[in-house]
């Protein structure tokens, strides 16, 4: 449950229920005024319980601590509903606290990808058996807002914010440049590659991912801390294999685009997808939704690069190949 990673640095392992991901790696800061804890989990009883358990295993009063959030999504932000004061900072990014406040409900979403050809029937109770839907904010905090730079001092560490949208738009790392660690959030994953997903037209989430990747690569990191999965020290290592893999996953967009023209949806359907069944149909819809995201993402740099066109004038927008 517990790991300490250097001196008043420890892990925290704050299960996620009927998630695959399974758990989610809390970060806590031990200092002798006020404490730091980056990211909490799921809106729901077991994470409040780990993460109380976690805290008091190593003598932190969640009362006496601030917190970082990396990004809006649920499992990193939802939990802070129960945690926070009058007293404490919560400490998170812009374009993503302004994702919050304007947030409309699923209705623009649905229907940017039901243009894009997602049969949308089954799609909204999906949605709403999601955990990130049944378990996300009951109300939003004060936010205090940091950027690009700005430090957060605590103990022994001074941690500098590193802007890395793509994974959300406001997405945000902490570096300690002293102790050369790296909390990389969804930014970087060990085993397993962060989603990067388009839910509107004219924003381009995979440049900006691969560009936050580029950003960051000359950093003098031993130690990465992700939001999921293991610990790892590959820093350069691991960036270089994200970025192939997005560069291989735009060439197999290319090739399916250059058979004939196909919707979002269509291309989703033949990607090659590590999950568990039989053929695209068995997919969970909650599955088809997130890969047919991904697809967008990769067909939106490929159109603006220029290697892809839509199909003039048609209900569902369709792809081309351009070359």
């Amino acid at each position: 449950m517990v790991e300490e990673i250097a001196k008043n640095l420890f892990r925290i392992k704050v299960p996620l229920p009927e998630t695959p991901l399974k758990y989610l790696n809390a970060y806590a800061v031990r200092a002798t005024g006020r404490s730091l804890v980056v990211d909490t989990g799921l809106n729901h009883d077991d994470c409040l319980n780990a993460l109380r358990a976690g805290l008091e295993e190593i003598g932190i009063d969640p009362a006496h601590c601030d917190y970082f959030i990396t990004h809006l999504h649920s499992d990193h932000f939802g939990l802070i509903t129960q945690l926070a004061t009058d007293a404490t900072q919560v400490y998170f990014n812009r374009p993503d606290a302004e994702i919050i406040e304007n947030w409309q409900g699923f209705g623009p979403i649905l229907e940017y990808i039901g243009r894009h050809g997602f049969p949308l029937a089954r799609l909204q109770s999906a949605l709403k058996a999601h955990p990130g839907s049944k378990f996300g904010t009951d109300w939003v905090p004060p936010l205090q807002m940091l950027a690009e730079g700005d430090v957060i001092r605590v103990g022994d560490y001074a941690f500098e914010c590193v802007e890395t949208p793509g994974h959300t738009l406001g997405h945000t790392c902490l570096y300690e440049p002293t102790h050369k660690f790296f909390i990389a959030g969804d930014h970087l994953l060990d085993g397993i590659t962060p989603n990067i997903q388009c839910w509107a037209e004219g924003r381009n989430p995979l440049k900006q991912y691969l560009a936050s990747l580029a950003k960051v690569r000359p950093f003098d990191v031993d130690l990465v801390l992700p939001g999921h999965r293991r610990l790892f020290s590959r820093f350069t290592a691991r960036i270089d294999e994200l970025i192939v893999h997005h560069r291989h996953r735009l060439d197999e967009v290319l090739a399916i685009l250059r058979e004939r023209p196909l919707s979002g949806y269509a291309v989703a359907a033949r990607m090659s997808w590590d999950i568990q069944a039989e053929d695209w149909e068995a997919f969970p819809i909650a599955q088809q939704w997130f890969a047919t995201g991904e697809a967008l993402a990769h067909l939106r740099y490929l159109e603006e690069e220029g290697k892809i066109c839509r199909v003039a004038k048609e209900a569902v927008v369709r792809f081309e190949h351009c070359g």
